[in-house]
């Protein structure tokens, strides 16, 4: 139990700090809907497959080089324009463009998101907070296993009574066992999403050989001559009762269009049946429909909405920014206390050490 503990403080004061900063970022983007106060945010989603067309167009003209365009939804009711370079817009309903940005740190939405998921550190930043979900989930176990000892003198508290290293241990530990639960699912189901070779491991036994669709190569580029009403048209007729959520502009000529629909039974905002049009056409190439998936996709796709509070209603929303903060004060005060205590001790160390060779 002394070697747990000692693991437990140690990597704690070492990577406190990070977890502080995903949960405060992670925190932050889940009432993202909340503080984003542009005009047109907070209109529910009315266009049609047309109208969305006409979506497309304005985001076309707005700046070159679109890469992607989400479709305005329940949480936020405007289309928002992804382009290569990095830059966006937001695009009201209506088709007026009511933001435009040259960069992903012209959006706080943008630099937030990247810094929960790649701490601004690209690739290498993904796997690091995939690492630290495998160590927060550590850290909840093996806390609630060291709590055990001390369950008699249970007091919660959101702050330390005072800012003594007692104080604070005991705050630490009350805290964390209550927030467990919850940081044990998003250290879960974060690192799933970040590792998915992980996921496919553990859901093996309920696996079926995967059937994707084959698409073809070699298409007309999308271009000026595209009928983005007639490709959204299209789009529709393959999924008829679902809502139109992202549309994503191949990345190379010969490529087909790709759209993906939410189905009512998906519980991810941008859902995961697709659509593949050939962009001079817009005739319907292939279709993945996850209602024809197996059970681990089922499993998969249930891993973000959870993790974001993207299902679950208000209740879900706080209970996770509990979490959030929980996470903040957790790290925050895990390492503060850890290197003032080995800064604070260094001295008296020195002078005993000091004193042994007299």
């Amino acid at each position: 139990m002394k070697l747990l503990s000692l693991l437990h403080r140690w990597t704690g004061g070492l990577v406190g700090l990070l977890l502080a900063i995903i949960g405060l970022s992670g925190t932050a983007l889940l009432w993202e809907d909340s503080w984003i106060l542009l005009d047109g945010a907070n209109d529910a989603p009315v266009s049609s497959a047309a109208e969305l067309g006409d979506a497309i167009e304005v985001a076309i003209e707005t700046a070159p080089g679109l890469s992607r365009i989400t479709f305005a939804g329940d949480e936020i009711g405007l289309h928002q324009a992804i382009y290569a370079d990095g830059g966006g817009a937001y695009i009201a309903q209506d088709g007026t463009v009511v933001d435009r940005w040259a960069g992903p740190w012209g959006r706080p939405e943008l630099w937030l998101f990247d810094l929960h998921h790649h701490l601004l550190a690209g690739e290498i930043g993904k796997t690091i907070t995939g690492v630290l979900g495998i160590l927060l989930l550590a850290f909840a176990i093996t806390g609630t296993i060291l709590w055990w000892r001390t369950r008699k003198t249970f007091r919660f508290r959101l702050w330390p009574a005072r800012y003594t290293t007692s104080a604070i241990v005991r705050q630490h530990r009350d805290l964390g066992v209550v927030a467990s639960p919850f940081l044990i699912l998003i250290a879960v189901t974060g690192t799933l999403m970040v590792f998915p070779a992980i996921s496919s491991v553990l859901l093996s036994p309920i696996a079926e050989p995967d059937a994707k669709p084959t698409l073809p190569e070699g298409l007309a580029p999308a271009d000026r001559n595209t009928d983005w009403r007639r490709v959204m048209v299209n789009a529709q007729s393959a999924y008829p009762s679902a809502a139109a959520r992202r549309l994503m502009i191949p990345r190379e000529v010969g490529q087909p269009i790709a759209i993906r629909f939410r189905q009512d039974f998906e519980w991810t905002p941008n859902g995961r049946s697709y659509v593949w049009i050939a962009p001079d056409t817009a005739e319907i190439i292939a279709t993945d429909d996850p209602a024809k998936g197996d059970r681990a996709s089922a499993v998969v796709e249930k891993f973000y909405p959870l993790h974001a509070a993207k299902v679950g209603g208000l209740a879900w929303r706080i209970a996770l920014t509990f979490a959030g903060f929980a996470l903040i004060v957790l790290g925050l005060l895990a390492s503060w206390s850890f290197w003032t205590a080995k800064i604070g001790s260094r001295p008296a160390t020195v002078l005993r050490a000091k004193e042994a060779t007299r």
